[in-house]
């Protein structure tokens, strides 16, 4: 137990540190005022632009691996990078990428998390969850495929809880890969409709028109809807 209590001091201070030299270069860089302006926003959509076209695979790849470390060791949740993808490569390809990164990355916070924190988060949380662990003897695969998919837990939760079964690191990678499929679709189509919507207006929008766009609201109801549509499986699923 002691162990585990200084690893949780580490990873925090870890943690604090590069937040903290991230945001110092990048601020060292950029005034607050400049990253919070439309003109900033607009040059650098502009910018990622031409370069995604001019080198999609090279930008694929460095994107897809600062999302497998927002996931392992920054232990980010997966919205905002969602968000990020769509914008700068649009749906279908945002979708692959952001999906390939946070899984890679929730396999490598399962993998650490069943080395160091196995015995922490069994103490924590097996008791709330102890039906679970009758579900996925069942079938393993299939119950982690719908844990995945109605969510339901903090992200950095929902990837070390598994660490209480013992479940195989394959399933667990292509459980998550699919199951987040559905909501990460979703959000990168908001972050794809933004990008529209800044390419298509010289000034900053009214929030009612990006609201009302049909790039926004669309994928807005169906994310919804989908929240709807997992709370109402949860009911089922974490029931003893």
């Amino acid at each position: 137990m002691e162990k585990t209590k200084k690893i949780k001091i580490y990873i925090g201070i870890s943690y604090l540190i590069l937040v903290c030299l991230f945001l110092y270069f990048f601020l060292s860089k950029f005034s607050f005022q400049e990253i919070t302006s439309y003109d900033f926003i607009k040059s650098n959509r502009s910018y990622f632009f031409e370069l995604k076209n001019s080198n999609l695979i090279f930008i694929s790849i460095i994107f897809l691996f600062l999302s497998i470390l927002w996931v392992f060791p920054f232990l980010g949740f997966g919205s905002p990078v969602a968000i990020i993808g769509g914008f700068i490569f649009g749906k279908w390809i945002g979708t692959l990428i952001v999906t390939f990164g946070l899984s890679i990355g929730a396999t490598f916070l399962y993998l650490f998390g069943n080395y160091f924190l196995k015995d922490l988060v069994k103490e924590k949380f097996l008791n709330k969850y102890k039906n679970l662990e009758i579900k996925f003897k069942k079938s393993e695969f299939i119950y982690l495929l719908i844990y995945r998919f109605i969510g339901g837990l903090p992200w950095q939760l929902s990837c070390l809880l598994p660490t209480i079964f013992n479940v195989k690191v394959n399933n667990f990678f292509f459980a998550t890969l699919i199951g987040i499929v559905p909501q990460i679709f979703l959000v990168v189509s908001i972050g794809s409709g933004l990008e529209k919507i800044i390419d298509q207006n010289s000034e900053f929008p009214l929030i009612t028109d990006i609201i009302f766009s049909q790039d926004i609201y669309i994928p807005i109801l169906a994310f919804f809807g989908l929240i709807l549509t997992t709370i109402i499986l949860r009911k089922f699923f974490y029931k003893n």
